[in-house]
C-alpha cells in the first residue's frame, strides 16, 4: 500500500523541527484556532465574546478572579488593544512597508486605559475594532497575505498576525470561561 500523508498529522510535519521561543509563542494561540477557515472564525470569536460580555452585570465587569489579575473589563480593553496592534503591524507588512516595528507592555497598556469607561463602551469598540479587522483582512490578497515583516524582533506574517487576531482572543474566552465565570 502507498505511504499517505494523514492531513492531521501534515501540520506537525510542516512544522519546524527547531521551532524557535517565538514560533511556540505564537503556535500555542494559532493552535486554538478551531478550522482553517480563520477569518469566519474571527467572525465567531467576536461574537462569543460580545455574548459572554453582554451577559455580564456592571459588578461582574469589574471582577479579577485573583489579586493581581485584570479585571473583566481589563481583559476587554486588552484584547482590543491587541487587535488594533495586530492589525496595525498587519497593515504595514501587508503594504510592503520593512520598517521593524517595536513591541509593546500589555501591562503599561492595562495600567493606563481610562477605568471608570462602562462595559457598554468598551463592547461597542471591541464590536467596532473586529469589525475593522475583518473587513481588512478579508480583501487582502494571497500576496498581501504572505507578506511579513518583523515586529518586536522577530518576522510574522500578514496572515499569521490575522490567525493571532483569532487564536488571542480565543485564548482569552477559555480563561474567561475557566477563571472568571466559573466563580
Amino acid at each position: 500500500m502507498k505511504n499517505q500523508l494523514n492531513p492531521r498529522n501534515l501540520r506537525v510535519l510542516l512544522k519546524p523541527i527547531d521551532m524557535t521561543d517565538f514560533q511556540k509563542y505564537i503556535q500555542r494561540y494559532l493552535d486554538y484556532i478551531p478550522s482553517q477557515n480563520w477569518i469566519e472564525e474571527m467572525k465567531i470569536s467576536g461574537t462569543k465574546t460580545l455574548e459572554i460580555y453582554d451577559s455580564l452585570t456592571p459588578e461582574q465587569a469589574e471582577y479579577a478572579y485573583a489579586e493581581g489579575k485584570w479585571t473583566l473589563k481589563e481583559l476587554l480593553q486588552h484584547l482590543i488593544d491587541a487587535e488594533r496592534i495586530f492589525a496595525y503591524r498587519a497593515l504595514r507588512f501587508s503594504r510592503k512597508d520593512k520598517t521593524e516595528l517595536a513591541g509593546w507592555d500589555e501591562e503599561l497598556y492595562a495600567k493606563h486605559y481610562p477605568k471608570e469607561r462602562s462595559l457598554k463602551s468598551l463592547m461597542d469598540e471591541f464590536e467596532s475594532v473586529r469589525r475593522s479587522s475583518l473587513i481588512f483582512f478579508e480583501n487582502l490578497n494571497a500576496e498581501q497575505l504572505a507578506e511579513s515583516g518583523v515586529a518586536n524582533g522577530n518576522e510574522i506574517s500578514v496572515e499569521t498576525l490575522g490567525k493571532l487576531v483569532v487564536g488571542h482572543n480565543i485564548h482569552h474566552l477559555n480563561i474567561i470561561r475557566e477563571r472568571y465565570l466559573q466563580s
